[in-house]
């Protein structure tokens, strides 16, 4: 069975799959990008996508990458189709005289320019997708940014248009679900997890931080499979109609649900990165990794350091965040 290409309908909020045509011999500004990675470093990637869109408005873009992420793109508007990576036959692409699929070389010989962030130390990829045909034109991009550099990530990503002459890109990340809520002027959304337990705030600290908001405000806490645990802890302490919990829902659906909201609480993690993208305002909890590159790519997002460490910083200091960006 093809892995399934799709398409955003334009008359229904789901996306439908594309039927597979043979490409054109030379086909015309067909920009296809290519990204594995953690939602965060989708989602830091996604100015790339824009900047092609508006350097090229009539080109079509795709999206080649995890399904769980490129729905994101997708349904928010960024890219025209996206296509899973996680497939069999794409295996043999990362070979070094790997047999290439007819079906995928055909697929990949339908764009003009291919933009990779794979990891590629070997150029296999690189090289098996130029093989599909001569017109393509590879662009590699850097897989991780540099943590020494000074560089944000989505500038440092946006470097590999330069040589497509694509310069001066907005490196903020920007999703539209064109979502509305009715509800959504008093709720506050949060997510107390991030992958990893050295990222998160001390759990007594989020307690005292939802027991505050809720005072005037309904609480949205999201979490994903990573955050069982402190979601279940959570769970457990905290009652009443002002809370709402939000548990291992599709990204998009997510997303719909934060850009809703009026304003956001979390760590250094992917849903951080998407509550800026769909353009809410933040606190963003800050331990120890480089700020200047991973902090969201966003002016209304604020970054909160302890000091020494995430348990220094106080629920007070959130909280007097929060409403001092609520009253602005």
């Amino acid at each position: 069975m093809k892995p399934a290409r799709w398409t955003r309908d334009e008359d229904s909020p789901e996306s439908v799959p594309i039927a597979e045509t043979e490409p054109a011999t030379t086909p015309r500004n067909r920009f296809l990008v290519v990204r594995g990675g953690a939602i965060g470093d989708f989602i830091l990637t996604l100015p790339v996508c824009s900047a092609l869109r508006h350097m090229f408005p009539e080109a079509e873009i795709e999206l080649l990458g995890y399904p769980n992420v490129t729905q994101l793109a997708l349904q928010g508007g960024v890219v025209d189709a996206v296509r899973d990576i996680d497939s069999r036959p794409m295996a043999s692409f990362f070979n070094r005289k790997g047999h290439i699929n007819e079906e995928l070389g055909s697929y990949f010989a339908g764009f003009n320019v291919v933009i990779s962030y794979l990891y590629d130390p070997d150029f296999f990829f690189q090289t098996n997708v130029r093989s599909c045909a001569d017109h393509i034109q590879f662009v590699q991009g850097i897989h991780r940014p540099d943590e020494t550099s000074e560089l944000h990530a989505t500038e440092a990503l946006l470097k590999a248009l330069e040589g497509l002459a694509v310069f001066g890109a907005d490196p903020e990340p920007k999703l539209d679900f064109g979502a509305q809520d009715p509800g959504g002027n008093r709720r506050i959304a949060v997510h107390p997890g991030s992958g990893s337990p050295n990222k998160n705030w001390p759990v007594n600290a989020w307690f005292e931080l939802l027991r505050d908001l809720s005072d005037e405000n309904t609480v949205l806490v999201v979490g994903g499979e990573a955050d069982r645990e402190q979601m279940d802890v959570l769970k457990a302490g905290l009652d009443g109609s002002r809370f709402e919990f939000l548990e291992n829902q599709p990204l998009v659906e997510v997303g719909k649900r934060l850009q809703g909201c009026r304003a956001f609480v979390g760590h250094d993690s992917g849903i951080t990165h998407l509550a800026a993208a769909v353009g809410l305002p933040g606190v963003c909890l800050w331990g120890e990794t480089s700020e200047h590159v991973w902090r969201p790519a966003s002016e209304r997002f604020q970054v909160l350091h302890g000091g020494t460490g995430l348990h220094a910083i106080t629920a007070e200091q959130v909280a007097a965040k929060i409403r001092r960006m609520l009253a602005d």
